[in-house]
């Protein structure tokens, strides 16, 4: 086992990878190189929303404000928008018919599946010098610390008052 020092250093080195990957995804430029290398046209904040909607979906308006922290009348909007280009059905939760789910149409996922093989294509020349082994690992422990980072909030959530 690590020293508590190293532990430490280790960690806030973790952090500052995960500022400079979210700085880096987050900027405009990169969603316009993904949406054009994908050869679609869509609005950035819809393409986002999306994603968001494939990937978590079948979701409400609320859920997905929530998970992108944006304004629920904007999403509901947004939505609205991505519904009308034929990406998205709105339809009633099963679990409670008040409550309006997005989910992704086939269209969508054309959409998103350009999107997927543009962002591995994108990513390729980073990747490309590492052995399959360093790549799996990466993967299994990214995955493992974001299943372990939203287990913990899911835990905090359950517990507050």
């Amino acid at each position: 086992m690590a020293s508590k020092h190293r532990r430490q250093v280790a960690l806030r080195r973790l952090h500052e990878s995960l500022v400079d990957l979210v700085a880096f995804t987050n900027l405009p430029r990169r969603d316009e190189e993904l949406i054009a290398e994908a050869g679609i046209e869509l609005d950035q904040a819809l393409f986002r929303l999306l994603v968001g909607i494939h990937r978590y979906g079948p979701i409400s308006v609320g859920e997905l404000a929530d998970r992108m922290d944006r304004d629920h009348t904007t999403v509901s909007r947004q939505v609205a928008k991505l519904a009308e280009l034929g990406l998205v059905e709105r339809r009633a939760s099963p679990a409670d018919k008040r409550v309006k789910e997005a989910m992704i149409t086939a269209a969508g996922l054309r959409v998103t599946d350009a999107l997927d093989a543009a962002r591995q294509r994108l990513s390729a020349p980073v990747l490309e010098q590492w052995s399959d082994r360093d790549l799996l690992e990466l993967e299994r422990l990214m995955r493992r610390f974001a299943d372990d980072l939203l287990s913990m909030s899911a835990v905090a959530k359950e517990t507050d008052p």
